[in-house]
């Protein structure tokens, strides 16, 4: 299946010289999308770290994969090659800026990582400058009635099947339970994911030690999704210090498996300016049904954040505001640091619209506010026409995003 993605990094590849980083979880598409560019060039290579030959290769520096690769005579052509989980290797950043400053004008460069590949500038490894990053995220309402990124962050509203709807809300939205949509399948890749996940990514690529802890830490955070977070609370669980859960999540965050937002506190009064919010980036994970609509809810807007800001549309970023009097909407996006939309996520419609939406519609002056609900049918209405707080059905929302 096509991801949204695709014609995004094309374009990157025929309008700029920077490197091409691609991040996001583990099993989420990234090698499929990847191999996919395949037809950009005429010459093509793809080297693996989790292949022992390429990473004994690697590790003998820029010069010997410029040998493997056939660098002299791809001179004639076009090359594209492709850094597959590199950021296992200690010295990735150093191999790539070494490689990339020597040989970046002779061909394009995609690299591909199962954890964040953020880099900020530090001392002689730094690579400021020298990548665009791209973060790809699991299937979303909006990708699966679109295949290409717009020029503009909201899409004209759009029915997505109902029977894709519930496969989505169900199973999640990574490539293979999503298109087996088989209960039995999910439950082992599931497993499968974690053990892989635990067992291998972080151990292998953090200092944490205590595996059994951190997987007790990660239970937790699906008990305890959307609820503003405790540390002390959860270290006192685990028999752990406070500031070894703040590494752990950070851990958790930097392998994709769970994603953290914070309040928003300018312009808010007696906000709360601590406590963060925690969501899964697998929302099939969560039981408890309204935590896991508010968990799908929130995954769809991390992923158009992203998208919108990795396309160069602007600065965007997802918070949720809630005051000492415990007025609270569950979501407020910014763009250019300056308050965009609110949504409040209900499982019904009974209860009417929230009066913390009106207060903080009102007080933060934000253009749009959505009250999304998933027991209304899709309306065929751009939701993003409105000015005042409103009712809006689920479909109809994300289908606007991307």
């Amino acid at each position: 299946m096509k991801r949204l993605y695709d014609p995004l990094i094309r374009h990157h590849l025929k309008a700029y010289r920077q490197m091409v980083f691609i991040a996001g979880p583990r099993q989420v598409g990234k090698t499929t999308v990847g191999r996919s560019l395949k037809g950009l060039a005429s010459h093509f290579a793809y080297i693996n770290w989790d292949s022992q030959d390429d990473r004994n290769l690697i590790i003998q520096g820029p010069n010997k994969v410029a040998e493997r690769v056939n660098l002299e005579k791809a001179r004639r052509g076009k090359l594209l090659i492709v850094f597959d989980e590199i950021h296992k290797y200690k010295k990735w950043k150093q191999f790539l800026k070494g490689f990339f400053d020597v040989y970046g004008e002779e061909c394009q460069i995609v690299v591909m990582g199962s954890a964040k590949l953020n880099v900020y500038k530090a001392g002689g490894d730094s690579l400021m400058g020298r990548y665009f990053l791209y973060r790809i995220h699991p299937f979303s309402v909006g990708e699966l009635l679109r295949t290409r990124s717009s020029e503009k962050e909201i899409q004209s509203p759009k029915k997505v099947a109902q029977k894709d709807f519930e496969a989505l809300l169900r199973f999640g939205g990574f490539p293979e339970p999503y298109l087996k949509r088989n209960p039995r399948f999910s439950v082992n890749w599931q497993r499968l994911r974690r053990e892989q996940l635990f067992r291998e990514d972080i151990r292998d690529l953090s200092q944490v030690q205590e595996l059994a802890q951190l997987e007790m830490l990660a239970t937790l955070l699906t008990d305890q999704t959307g609820q503003l977070l405790s540390y002390n609370n959860l270290a006192n669980v685990i028999n752990v210090s406070a500031p070894t859960i703040k590494r752990w999540l950070s851990s958790l965050e930097s392998f994709y498996y769970a994603f953290r937002i914070h309040p928003w506190t300018k312009n808010v009064k007696r906000t709360l300016k601590k406590d963060p919010k925690y969501y899964l980036c697998d929302w099939s994970l969560v039981q408890d049904e309204g935590a896991r609509h508010e968990n799908f809810v929130a995954s769809h807007l991390l992923k158009a954040v992203h998208l919108w800001t990795d396309s160069g549309l602007g600065e965007y970023n997802l918070h949720f505001v809630r005051d000492k009097e415990k007025r609270e909407v569950d979501f407020l996006v910014t763009k250019n640091h300056t308050p965009f939309f609110l949504v409040e996520v209900k499982t019904t419609s009974h209860s009417g619209i929230s009066r913390s939406l009106h207060y903080f519609h009102k007080q933060l002056k934000v253009p749009h506010a959505f009250q999304v609900v998933f027991d209304t049918p899709y309306i065929q209405k751009d939701c993003f026409s409105y000015r005042k707080p409103v009712i809006v059905p689920i479909t109809t929302f994300l289908s606007q995003l991307v």
